[in-house]
């Protein structure tokens, strides 16, 4: 009688994970300014990312001139390095490259600030996204760059606006700051693979 022998087979398997993991986003300092604002940020490769996010706010109350409008964006491309081999994806320390643009109307009392045109911003990012579960990142970054654009001054007389005079701005140093609340989409894949 022939009794056929079992044999247990355990092999690793690649976890396939997606090629592109997106997230969403919204910066928590913007959030405390009352300017709301939500980002995109989709990785590609192991170690790459591009982020896009947009802000807008537009508060008013004229009998005593309390102005605040601000909208504009920012692109991003980052560079990661994660802590550990096969730590899971958006985790970990990035550098970047990035570019903004944004215009403004900013009243105190009766005076005012107005960027009606397009400033415009490029500089270099450095931070670290802290995982807080499979879907849930905590971003904190800074940028340090250059800032220019053109801008009014005002002042408020008898119910009407009063251009004082327009004056260029040009600024190097930190232009960018985040403490950001990140939702992974379909969660953080782990790269170390899955037993079978």
């Amino acid at each position: 009688m022939y009794v056929a022998e079992s044999q247990d087979y355990t092999s690793v398997v690649p976890s396939p994970g997606p090629k592109v993991k997106f997230a969403v986003k919204s910066n928590l300092l913007y959030d405390a300014a009352l300017t709301p604002n939500l980002g995109i940020e989709a990785e590609f490769g192991d170690c790459w990312s591009v982020s896009a996010d947009w802000m807008c706010a537009w508060w008013g109350k004229r009998n005593v001139h309390r102005f605040w409008r601000v909208y504009g964006g920012e692109l991003e491309l980052r560079r990661w390095w994660h802590s550990q081999a096969g730590e899971m994806s958006l985790t970990g320390h990035h550098a970047g490259v990035y570019c903004q643009m944004l215009t403004y109307d900013l009243g105190f009392g009766s005076r005012g600030y107005q960027g009606d045109r397009w400033s415009h911003a490029v500089g270099l990012s450095y931070g670290y996204s802290l995982p807080l579960g499979r879907y849930f990142n905590i971003d904190f970054s800074i940028g340090i760059g250059c800032l220019w654009g053109e801008y009014k001054k005002y002042h408020i007389e008898d119910n009407c606006y009063v251009w004082r005079s327009t004056n260029n701005r040009r600024w190097f140093g930190p232009t960018k700051a985040e403490v950001s609340i990140v939702y992974v989409i379909g969660g953080k894949a782990d790269k170390k693979g899955v037993v079978l």
